[in-house]
């Protein structure tokens, strides 16, 4: 083989790895995750506190027990959620999988509490948080990642998981050893696709993803 043929035939292994390289993980269409809980805030227009004995007594399957807690506990089951009620007219809604859904849910509490015989007008909802939880598909070295990951902290004798406060988009994510990932922080569904999507490549391009690192006792995530 002259040495022409030769360099032809190098070149073209190397495009051939390079190719293989690039068809070997593709971080779109890859994602693994799932959006857990939206918790929405909600403000309504009073002119007096709200009687939330007036909405027990009006709805037997709400819960309100003001020793324990300043607060009405109020459940929706299409779309399912659990809003908490306070005197002051604000609203807390979570259990939300969807933020699309938090207008329905409004709709649906404030014609509750007029059904008790209280004014409230002009709901305003304020999407606070959304929970996702995800699969990097790939075991994470969480001590190389506390060293070159940073805004990163890990303490495992503390919690199992490492705390990494990414700075664009703004999030916060728990990382475990098993590549699966929780995400928080995020106010809109685009910014935890854009979050994981990132963290998903940085894991890879840093150098802490690793094939085998052991069997670990933490391997699933369970929300309640």
């Amino acid at each position: 083989m002259s040495d022409e043929e030769f360099d032809d035939e190098f070149d073209d292994f190397e495009d051939d790895e390079e190719e293989e390289k690039e068809e070997e993980y593709d971080y779109e269409t890859d994602l693994d995750y799932k959006i857990e809980n939206v918790v929405a805030t909600v403000t309504v227009e009073i002119t007096e506190k709200i009687d939330l004995n007036q909405i027990a007594r009006r709805h037997a399957e709400v819960e309100y027990n003001p020793e324990r807690f300043p607060g009405l506990v109020m459940r929706i089951e299409k779309p399912r959620a659990t809003i908490l009620i306070f005197s002051t007219g604000k609203m807390v809604v979570t259990g939300l999988r969807q933020a699309a859904e938090a207008e329905r849910v409004v709709d649906k509490v404030v014609k509750n509490i007029r059904k008790a015989g209280i004014k409230l007008s002009n709901p305003e909802i304020t999407i606070q948080n959304i929970v996702a939880s995800g699969d990097l598909h790939t075991n994470i070295d969480l001590n190389m990642a506390a060293i070159v990951m940073e805004y990163a902290m890990y303490e495992p004798e503390v919690f199992p998981g490492l705390i990494y406060r990414m700075q664009d988009p703004k999030t916060v994510f728990l990382i475990f050893s098993t590549g699966r990932i929780v995400c928080t922080g995020a106010k809109q569904k685009e910014i935890v696709r854009d979050a994981v999507l990132k963290l998903n490549q940085q894991v890879r391009e840093l150098g802490v993803a690793r094939k085998d690192i052991g069997d670990s006792e933490y391997q699933d995530i369970t929300f309640i």
